[in-house]
């Protein structure tokens, strides 16, 4: 009697069994919707840097065999970290069970389900950021021609504000955006760049060739003979703008001018780019003062970059171990073409190792800044440690030589530089003018040791890794 009681039981179970092994029926409204308005609308609408728009079933449907070709290949959504062991916000990474839906989806004949289900996302009128404090504009347009090598410029912003002011968020508002390939953030304190502006009768500066002239280091930036490389930031196609989160914010000393250097790839049509950018300010100076932290700094300057043509894994390296408790805020890269990958990776003192970031497929399209979801605690003995690898090969699709040249460190693309810079707080800060110290140090010891290989001959490989506590400790 149980036997059949048993079988009679498993009979009724039958169907049910059956239903739950059919695969879930993948439409568009209830699942790619929410992927597509999560990870691609914020760039691919109107206004904004997507070459087309993604708002709608007809856009997503249009697309789909470019969406799944890219989606495959992690092209896109825009996202270059690869270690997972850190948790980043606004992370644009599709995960394997969103992968895995598109692509049923497309080849189920891309349902469209409930469409008057769909809540589309809501996007703020103008400033991605909400109203701005200020907003400065170029004084004029600058021409972009149709075709021809990229251009390379330097636009100066002059803010002319009356008292030190703090800023929270900075956010770029091109003109013509399809041919502003990058752009970086720096500020003038000495009024020497403006005294440049427009001197070749165009707007801006020629060339890439200004960074930042001060006559301070208030800011945490590293500094050596009066050169200051403090930057604010910067702008890509597909990176969304943040503000510092907390009470965070970066001083913008009175009088200060912010220089715009930015990259023009021409669009096959003559262009005319007259920037706006809008700045945040926060309401009151913040608890403690963010330090930039670069390896190896100023862009790789003394760190012997010099890839010989047909080099295919030319590294530089550089090393700083923290005087101080810190928290680390956000992290970002900058190289140009021929650089292949880079990492930061940190030592904490009980020997663990964790990697900060790491990119093993540079692309010069797609600079960001990663902030941590939450700061991350390194404590006084951390060893950070960035290495960045070069490919001068003719294998190298991104050369900008056929065939290869050596190609050293320079301001133009076609030249070279590399650095990882994580951005920190001081835990206590009556412990930031120590880590500041021990910035600037790391950036004069670089140089000193460029220099004297250069005067007495060595054969530099490329590497300067420097260990500030040991110097320190060997001047006291």
């Amino acid at each position: 009697m149980k036997s059949r009681a048993s079988l009679a039981g498993l009979l009724l179970l039958l169907p049910a069994l059956a239903n739950a092994a059919e695969p879930v029926k993948v439409t568009f409204a209830k699942h790619i919707a929410p992927i597509v308005h999560a990870k691609c609308t914020m760039c691919h609408r109107k206004g904004q840097s997507g070459p087309f728009e993604l708002l709608t079933y007809e856009d997503v449907r249009e697309r789909s065999a470019t969406m799944q070709a890219v989606v495959h290949d992690n092209y896109m959504p825009p996202w270059k970290p690869v270690n997972t062991n850190l948790a980043f916000a606004n992370d644009r990474r599709l995960t394997p069970q969103e992968k895995s839906l598109l692509n049923r989806w497309v080849d189920c004949g891309m349902p469209a389900g409930d469409l008057a289900s769909i809540q589309p996302p809501k996007y703020p009128d103008g400033w991605s950021l909400g109203k701005p404090d200020l907003v400065v504009k170029m004084k004029d347009a600058f021409r972009v021609p149709a075709s021809g090598p990229d251009v390379y410029r330097s636009f100066v912003f002059p803010l002319d504000v009356k008292e030190d002011k703090w800023i929270k968020g900075i956010e770029l508002r091109p003109s013509a955006r399809g041919v502003v390939h990058h752009a970086l953030f720096f500020l003038d304190q000495s009024g020497s760049a403006r005294a440049q502006e427009g001197r070749d009768g165009q707007p801006g500066i020629s060339g890439m060739s200004f960074l930042s002239v001060g006559s301070g280091n208030r800011g945490g930036g590293a500094a050596v003979s009066g050169f200051s490389a403090r930057g604010l930031g910067g702008y890509v196609p597909g990176a969304m703008p943040n503000k510092l989160p907390g009470d965070l914010a970066q001083l913008l000393p009175k009088g200060s001018d912010i220089v715009m250097q930015t990259h023009f790839h021409p669009s096959g049509k003559v262009e005319w780019e007259q920037t706006e950018m809008a700045i945040y300010f926060a309401d009151k100076p913040p608890s403690h003062q963010t330090v930039d932290v670069p390896l190896p700094p100023l862009f790789g300057r003394f760190a012997g970059l010099n890839v010989p043509a047909g080099e295919k894994n030319f590294k530089i390296s550089q090393s700083i171990t923290l005087p101080v408790d810190v928290e680390a805020i956000s992290i970002r890269g900058h190289a140009h073409y021929i650089c292949r990958a880079m990492e930061m990776t940190a030592t904490l003192p009980d020997g663990e190792k964790m990697t900060l970031m790491k990119i093993d497929d540079w692309d010069l399209d797609w600079q960001d800044r990663y902030q941590f979801v939450k700061p991350l605690s390194l404590r006084a003995g951390t060893k950070l440690y960035a290495e960045i690898i070069y490919d001068n090969s003719a294998d190298n699709p991104e050369n900008p030589y056929s065939p290869p040249q050596p190609i050293k460190w320079g301001r133009e693309s076609n030249d070279e530089m590399g650095a990882v810079t994580v951005q920190v707080i001081a835990k206590d800060e009556r412990d930031r003018p120590e880590l500041q110290r021990a910035v600037s140090k790391s950036l004069t010891d670089s140089a000193r040791s460029f220099f004297q290989r250069r005067i007495f001959g060595a054969a530099g490989k490329g590497d300067d890794v420097i260990d500030v506590n040991k110097s320190q400790t060997a001047r006291q």
